[in-house]
């Protein structure tokens, strides 16, 4: 009888470990079988980027700081007035403010007052965001949390007295979006900055007493989704201490399962290195990449900061936003939108409406965008269609209403049993796919949504030579649609743009 009690005890205890084995297994497969990585791009590239950035697909980016407060030109407002010189922000500064005033002045005026983060947050969810990007500091200085080492130079000792980085954080995060910052590394006028500088940055003291300490400040205290850094062009990743910050963040740090960067991290790093490539501000490359990659751009052509002397032809049109997110996808790459709030924290009623122009498309068409990866073909030749796939299906996105109601798409082959459904139609058109035997008729379709509504439609770019495409004599301006064809599609084709 002893024998078989303790062969009972063992097999209880066995028991209750099972689940602890099961976690233990479980945090080994998510952090990459307990890999470290070492201080050296060789390694740290190697990291796979966590599958959530991918899926994602579509996010917002918001510029805010106090360059919000003379809200003219742009957010290098500081650097063009007083780095460079500039003759007419110069001349601003003389009409609009009192001799010997200087930008610092600024900071209290930056209110914040009407700064609503859970308005904001149910904005940027209509939108059809999967993640947002919000400026901690950019390269004024200014931060938007309550930094250790940027003394009276913060939202929550000047200005809006509150902590803008954390408030806005719980908002997204509470609808179960992503969370990700941007922070610059460079400061223009910090003395030490320009000492480094002036060093011919040989020296580290901007380094080891500003960057690197509000860097792990901010990783502690919000855990982000994402690291967005920027800032980096002027001195190589040495003397950020770039590897070794990275190889702390991906082996040690509270967010290393799930954390990813971009590729901004010195002068040497740009579309080389990092979690994903920006490359330059509004990237858009011209064929596949083998790389994961993200377009950023904003919705004012001409700033990423809020300004008072923008003008409507500034404004990207919902067509031009539309067009650069189906590309984008297309082509692999994640879509970062920019808007700019006010010195008050409100978001111009134009940002508001384009962001929701976009959340109605995608509640339409966001089959073919979210989780999506690029298929074999990525565009027709000399058309605007436009392909995406998932496991089971591969999505064919047309840019212009095709002349004739008529649209011959050549990549995809079909079969007799091939069915095709339809997304975003007001009214029937002919296709036209290939089939072996050459062009197959028009098949049926399952369904047509009618969407948009005549006030929701919209002119296509007129640089394309698409605006004031009507449908079947309607009325109705041309908007994006979408189709969607069987994984049977597959099969080799020669023509279109292949995958490398």
């Amino acid at each position: 009888m002893p024998e078989v009690a303790e062969k009972w005890r063992f097999r209880v205890a066995a028991l209750l470990l099972l689940p602890l084995l099961l976690l233990e297994v479980a945090k080994s497969s998510l952090w990459g079988s307990g890999r470290r990585y070492t201080p050296d791009w060789r390694s740290l590239d190697s990291r796979p980027l966590p599958v959530w950035f991918d899926e994602a697909k579509f996010g917002v980016f918001v510029h805010w700081g106090v360059y919000s407060v003379p809200a003219w030109g742009s957010e290098w407002f500081w650097w063009h007035w007083q780095g460079e010189g500039l003759p007419q922000y110069r001349r601003f500064m003389n009409e609009n403010y009192p001799p010997g005033f200087s930008y610092p002045e600024f900071g209290p005026q930056f209110t914040a007052r009407f700064f609503e983060p859970e308005k904001w947050a149910d904005l940027f969810m209509a939108s059809g965001a999967k993640y947002v990007v919000f400026t901690t500091k950019h390269h004024e200085g200014f931060t938007n949390w309550p930094s250790p080492v940027s003394w009276n130079w913060n939202s929550k000792d000047v200005g809006p007295h509150r902590d803008l980085v954390g408030e806005l954080g719980a908002a997204v995060r509470s609808r179960n979006l992503r969370y990700g910052l941007y922070h610059s590394l460079l400061e223009w006028f910090h003395p030490l900055y320009q000492l480094d500088k002036k060093n011919g940055f040989k020296t580290q003291n901007f380094v080891n007493v500003k960057t690197t300490p509000e860097l792990y400040h901010l990783v502690n205290s919000y855990k982000p989704d994402i690291i967005w850094s920027d800032g980096e062009w002027e001195s190589p990743d040495t003397y950020w201490n770039a590897t070794g910050f990275l190889s702390w963040l991906y082996n040690d740090s509270p967010i290393k399962a799930k954390v990813v960067v971009n590729d901004r991290w010195g002068r040497n790093t740009s579309c080389h290195h990092g979690g994903f490539y920006n490359c330059q501000d509004k990237f858009q490359p011209q064929s596949l990449l083998d790389h994961k990659w993200e377009m950023c751009t904003s919705i004012d052509k001409n700033s990423w900061g809020y300004r008072r002397d923008m003008i409507m032809a500034d404004i990207l049109s919902e067509s031009e936003i539309i067009w650069e997110l189906v590309q984008t996808v297309s082509l692999g790459g994640n879509y970062l939108l920019n808007i700019a709030p006010t010195k008050d924290g409100l978001i111009d009623p134009i940002f508001q409406e384009r962001l929701l122009s976009v959340g109605r498309w995608m509640n339409v068409n966001g089959e073919a965008i979210y989780s999506s990866k690029p298929w074999r073909v990525q565009f027709e030749k000399n058309a605007s269609v436009w392909y995406t796939s998932q496991e089971l299906a591969v999505y064919a996105i047309f840019l212009r209403w095709p002349e004739n109601g008529i649209l011959n798409i050549i990549s995809p082959i079909t079969t007799p049993n091939t069915k095709v459904r339809a997304h975003s139609v007001l009214s029937k058109m002919h296709l036209f796919l290939k089939n072996r035997q050459g062009f197959s008729p028009p098949p049926v379709f399952s369904r047509f949504l009618p969407y948009p509504r005549p006030s929701e439609v919209f002119p296509a770019p007129s640089q394309h030579g698409t605006a004031g495409h009507s449908l079947c004599g309607q009325g109705h301006h041309w908007v994006p649609h979408s189709l969607l064809l069987p994984a049977d599609l597959n099969a080799r084709n020669p023509g279109g743009s292949e995958m490398g």
